[in-house]
């Protein structure tokens, strides 16, 4: 659902890539032209990025800045907070505009707020019910690992 909808966006937003990255700088999924950008770098300094500014918008007495543009000769880039969990990133070029990728960046993030909190909600669910196994190394001891490395 998640790639859908990174889909749909790239499509819609005319965007060269779509990114959704964690806020810990974990890419964890992307639509477009990916095969020239270095992915995991994109990711983390993304996710710098939100944090760094997080620290700006402390300063000026707000909780935090949940959208971020950034224009460039060819490219432009625009960030957004999704949900207080991930980060959407969106790169385009002239063949879009800043207008266009707001309003679809607008009701991607609605959609990917709602796929976020099913997700959510099934897993809680799952858990309930006892469904979810346990790790398989729950049952391992401190004292198996020491004699693992005696």
């Amino acid at each position: 659902m998640i790639d859908e909808e990174l889909q749909r966006l790239f499509h819609q937003a005319s965007a060269k890539v779509v990114f959704l990255v964690d806020k810990n700088g974990q890419l964890i999924a992307s639509a477009g032209e990916t095969r020239d950008i270095d992915t995991t770098s994109l990711a983390s300094l993304t996710a710098g990025n939100i944090a760094a500014t997080g620290g700006i918008a402390r300063l000026l007495g707000e909780k935090e800045f949940t959208i971020l543009f950034h224009e460039g000769e060819k490219d432009n880039i625009h960030i957004s907070l999704i949900g207080q969990r991930v980060i959407l990133v969106v790169i385009f070029d002239k063949r879009s505009s800043l207008g266009l990728v707001r309003l679809r960046v607008k009701k991607a993030s609605e959609a990917l707020v709602r796929i976020f909190h099913e997700i959510t909600s099934k897993a809680d669910k799952e858990k309930s019910e006892g469904k979810l196994d346990e790790s398989p190394f729950a049952e391992i001891s401190d004292e198996d690992i020491d004699n693992l490395f005696k």
